[in-house]
């Protein structure tokens, strides 16, 4: 019975030595894989830097590098066999309508639905409003030197500045590859800038509201902004 107990007293020594070295070796083991599965949550929901650009930006669709200023133009997403208009409210009231000529001016009106999507519109003035010429707006800095980071090319329409409410794209330079976000509107017909700028739509309502815009001529170093777009909805049929 003794050597039993003996027996009995050695075993029981030896499992609670076994505990102690497997509770010994599962506990780092444990810590490593809490330690990898934490590096594999890092690189999935953590890793990614904010300046990176995703898959989609890296493909061709643009992403914000800085304030209104984009990487790059936007693909083509607009359907040319669909009518587009975008309705054009004001921060002080009143709102007007622009019939958009996807099939006539397409890399221009894409750019300008893209834009108007993204809110970039929204806050923006009519910066150069000429009486009996035209309203310039578009640019976020109000200057008549701003982009949305990126230009295209001259589009010809086939289009005439034949009477007021015409649309078209302001630039650096007549047929050049300079257009941006900076459109503007004729307040009657102005033929000598036939072949020059894209036109690339009409407004269809609201002229009055067009025509009541805050004059202002940057040259004369005004001290008031103009007018604000409160924001651009786009309408597709």
């Amino acid at each position: 019975m003794k050597n039993r107990e003996a027996r009995m007293t050695k075993n029981k020594k030896t499992t609670k030595k076994s505990k102690k070295q497997s509770k010994s070796l599962l506990f780092p083991a444990v810590m490593i894989l809490l330690a990898v599965a934490a590096v594999v949550l890092f690189i999935f929901m953590g890793g990614k830097s904010k300046d990176t650009p995703t898959n989609a930006e890296i493909k061709g669709t643009p992403y914000l590098v800085s304030t209104k200023q984009y990487s790059s133009a936007p693909p083509m997403t607009i359907d040319t066999g669909k009518k587009y208009t975008a309705t054009v409210t004001m921060e002080k009231g009143g709102s007007f309508v622009i019939e958009l000529y996807a099939d006539k001016a397409p890399i221009t009106v894409n750019s300008f639905v893209f834009l108007a999507r993204e809110g970039y519109f929204d806050g923006v003035t009519f910066h150069r409003v000429l009486d009996g010429f035209m309203a310039q707006g578009g640019d976020p800095t109000g200057t008549g030197g701003g982009t949305p980071g990126y230009q295209f090319e001259y589009e010809d329409s086939g289009l005439s500045f034949d009477k007021a409410g015409v649309v078209a794209m302001a630039n650096s330079g007549e047929r050049t590859a300079t257009n941006g976000s900076q459109f503007f509107i004729t307040f009657d017909a102005t033929p000598h800038l036939d072949g020059g700028y894209t036109i690339f739509g009409q407004v269809i309502s609201g002229m009055e509201v067009v025509n009541g815009l805050t004059r202002r001529n940057p040259l004369d170093n005004p001290d008031y902004e103009g007018d604000a777009i409160a924001t651009i909805t786009i309408s597709e049929e």
